[in-house]
Order: C-alpha cells, then structure tokens, then sequence
C-alpha cells in the first residue's frame, strides 16, 4: 500500500474508531434504586422504582406528570427501554423542554400509536414515524434510542431507524423528560436509562 494511501486508511480508521467510541459512552443517567438525579415528583405513586425499573401509573385524577433529570444537556444520545402496561399508553421524552417529544403509545389527538414520531405543540406531528407496525412489540420491551444534535434529532426503535425531524424552536440547551400523559387511565415501565453527551 503506498503510502498516502495508508495514511488515508489509518486516519479513516481512527476516525471510525472515534465515532464508534463516543456511541459506546452511554452511562447510566437512572440508577435503578430511586430517583436521585431527577426533580422529584409532585405525586411520588406516580413514579415508583423497584429492581432496576421505573414503574409509571397515573392516579386516579388522571392529572399526569413529567419527570424531569435535574441535568441539562445540549447534544446527546439517549437511549431507554419501555415496556407497554395497561389502559391507553400515552408518553414520551421530552428533549431540553416540553416543545420536542419523541412519543411513545397511542396519540390523544390522533387516536392510533404514533411511537417514534415527533410532537411539537404547535404541529401536532410534523413527520410520521416509519415502519413502527413492524417492529414495536406491545407486550414485550422495547428500546428507543434518540441522537440529537443542534436542531435535528433521530429516533431508532429496537435497532432501526424510524425517524428523523429538524426542529426550528428546539432550545439549545434543557433537561430530559420522561411523560405521563394527564387524562388517561394508563401505565408504562421504563429500564436502563442512558444517556451520552456528545
């Protein structure tokens, strides 16, 4: 090999190495035990924790709630796994506020499940998620994976690619928020929380 072009392969290949490297930092953002690096919650019966899942239910006012991590991140990879519980499961995260959410379950305006999609309040759904038939499984876990960075963020379902939205009023910077949609009988568990900062 001459050597330009080793030294084009050697660079290529630090450079796929790097990339691979910053994927692989995913640390846990929920330990597994309590809630400590997120706001507490108003209604704590809400948002109860037991051997490495976050058990989600709203009460019987239906007033739903968001937790939030204490934590602002600018651009990252999130990743979580969700299994689907009872009643008509409406969630989601919210990226840096409540303007950008990757939904997870069934849409309220909607009436159909719009996981992986984007919500933006003064949207609805831009863009629509695509082959989530096929791949969500309503009665096993799932994972999501998000990367955002600066206004566009992408959304993978169990490995593949389902979506990806730029946003022109995302902010720059915010906390991460996990949705327990108000209004609804309904209940979701979340495990292995990660997140890397890119």
């Amino acid at each position: 090999m001459k050597a330009p072009h080793f030294l084009f392969f050697i660079l290529f290949l630090c450079t796929s190495m790097s990339a691979n490297a910053q994927e692989a930092k995913l640390k846990k953002i929920f330990n597994g035990k309590n809630l400590k690096g997120w706001v507490a919650p108003v209604n704590k019966d809400c948002w109860t924790v037991s051997k490495g899942i976050l058990y989600v239910k709203n009460e019987p006012t239906k007033k739903g709630e968001i937790l939030w991590t204490e934590k602002s991140y600018q651009d990252f990879v999130f990743q979580a796994d969700f299994l689907m519980g009872e009643g008509t499961v409406d969630s989601g995260i919210f990226l840096r506020s409540e303007n950008d959410q990757v939904q997870i379950g069934i849409s309220g305006s909607l009436k159909r499940d719009m996981t992986g999609s984007p919500y933006v309040p003064k949207l609805r759904y831009p863009v629509e998620a695509s082959g989530v038939k096929d791949i969500l499984k309503l009665k096993d876990w799932n994972t999501l994976k998000i990367k955002l960075v600066g206004k566009t963020y992408t959304a993978y379902l169990n490995g593949k690619e389902v979506m990806t939205y730029t946003s022109a009023d995302i902010p720059v910077s915010g906390p991460i928020g996990i949705q327990l949609h108000p209004g609804n009988e309904m209940s979701i568990s979340y495990r292995k929380i990660l997140m890397a900062e890119l």
